[in-house]
């Protein structure tokens, strides 16, 4: 057993997740982030792929690639080959159209598969990436181990995800990680072990917690306002209630330091 936090976690599984981003939750996401799903948009993608040395030469897989919105953003940035890896078909499917809409599928393509047991050869990819994802994958050290089977030697893996930073009681860990579907949230320390233990060298993590705590409050303005009437209008009062109440524990966590989210950097040896 790796230094991580399974040990401890909900029954929540790929089936889950891929009945959320197929439903009206994964349409909720994508009113609060926009179409890239993830805290801070685009500006957050090209810090990423700052911190990576992604470059026109670059072979990325993005893992949990949903709509693909940065896969885009990369190839059209970099002139770089990205592949995304999803398990929900519904996500593939919108993400593929968009690329072709855009005239980027000789540089941008997807692949309906799970992270778990990626669909690709040894030493396929220069860079490993993820934006806020991984939360929701059942085993991250197998997640991690994947990513190295898959990196060519010298090659980066570079993520970011949320996690659990500081104590929280069992009913409070329970009902965030149960609101968002999450089987788990691992930590700093716990990303970190796992990418050692998987043999990933140069290590370096960086803390976004604050903004995060920032982000989550925006999120629950939206929510109350400009969201709430096509919300409830579309999907019902009982969903809006349950995504505000969500949120609002989500956000209060936030403050108080229980929640956050971190980026990973990590280079397979050559």
């Amino acid at each position: 057993m790796t230094e991580g936090q399974k040990e401890k976690r909900l029954d929540y599984t790929i089936a889950d997740v891929i009945d959320i981003y197929s439903g009206p939750v994964g349409v909720l996401w994508q009113m609060l982030m926009g179409e890239q799903i993830h805290v801070g948009g685009e500006t957050e993608t090209m810090a990423l792929a700052s911190r990576a040395g992604v470059t026109s030469g670059s072979r990325v897989l993005d893992v949990c690639s949903a709509l693909g919105a940065p896969d885009r953003q990369l190839a059209e940035r970099y002139g770089c080959t990205v592949v995304g890896l999803d398990a929900t078909e519904k996500m593939v499917e919108e993400a593929r159209r968009q690329a072709a809409a855009a005239g980027l599928t000789d540089r941008v393509s997807f692949r309906l598969g799970n992270a778990l047991d990626m669909p690709f050869k040894g030493e396929s990819f220069t860079v490993v990436w993820g934006q806020d994802a991984w939360c929701y994958v059942t085993d991250k050290d197998r997640l991690v181990q994947e990513a190295y089977r898959v990196l060519a030697p010298g090659g980066t893996i570079a993520f970011t995800d949320w996690l659990q930073v500081g104590d929280m009681t069992p009913e409070e860990w329970e009902e965030l990680n149960g609101f968002m579907a999450f089987p788990y949230m691992e930590t700093f320390d716990g990303y970190a072990n796992l990418l050692r233990q998987s043999g990933f060298e140069d290590i370096e993590t960086e803390d976004h917690s604050r903004d995060f705590a920032g982000h989550c409050h925006r999120y629950l303005d939206m929510l109350r306002t400009e969201l709430k009437d096509r919300v409830v209008e579309g999907y019902g009062k009982e969903m809006y209630e349950a995504a505000e109440d969500g949120l609002r524990k989500w956000t209060a966590a936030a403050e108080d330091g229980m929640v956050g989210r971190g980026s990973f950097i990590g280079k397979k040896p050559r």
